[in-house]
C-alpha cells in the first residue's frame, strides 16, 4: 500500500473526529455517530494496510 492510501485512510479518521466533536457540541446525535463511524472506517483501512 503506497503513501496515498495512508493519508487518505487518516484524513478519513480526522474529518471522523472534526464530525464526532461537532456532533457532540451541537446534540446531533446522527453527525456524531457518522463521524464516529468514519473514524472506525479509516482505523480499519488502515490497519489493514500494515
Amino acid at each position: 500500500m503506497g503513501a496515498d492510501d495512508t493519508v487518505k485512510n487518516r484524513s478519513k479518521q480526522v474529518k471522523g473526529k472534526a464530525k464526532e466533536v461537532t456532533g457532540k457540541a451541537t446534540g446531533n446525535k446522527k453527525l456524531e455517530r457518522s463521524g464516529q463511524k468514519d473514524m472506525v472506517v479509516g482505523e480499519v483501512k488502515e490497519r489493514g494496510n500494515i
